[in-house]
């Protein structure tokens, strides 16, 4: 189906979000930090990031923002996937171009429906 960059420092979060979406049938890539993000967006064009906020090198609000200013990946629909809950913190994923926030834990079935709208629309 699509290939989907999974950007996250832990890599207990990363295993559980990459088995929830290749059980759907998407082709995952993994980076470990933002900076690592950027760089393999920009390498592989993924059709869809999932994003994690809170990373070392660069956080996610940071490298979302470096990909919507790129003209190679500003087309590139990113999901925040954090554990920060608050309004603000949403407020701002959409002020860096984030198209979707899903706050950790997450529960699978929300995570394979935000991906879906993202890719369908």
């Amino acid at each position: 189906m699509a290939h989907i960059l999974v950007v996250d420092d832990s890599p207990t979060e990363t295993h559980i979000i990459s088995t929830t979406l290749e059980k759907q049938g998407h082709k995952i890539s993994t980076a470990v930090d933002g900076k690592d993000g950027v760089e393999k967006a920009t390498e592989i064009k993924p059709d869809l990031i999932l994003m994690d906020v809170v990373m070392p090198e660069l956080n996610g609000f940071q490298a979302t923002r470096q990909l919507n200013k790129q003209d190679s990946t500003a087309h590139i629909p990113v999901i925040m996937v954090t554990t920060k809950d608050q309004k603000t913190d949403k407020m701002w994923a959409e002020r860096q171009g984030a198209k979707g926030y899903i706050t950790k834990p997450f529960v699978a079935d929300d995570l394979i429906q935000e991906v879906n709208r993202l890719l369908l629309s």
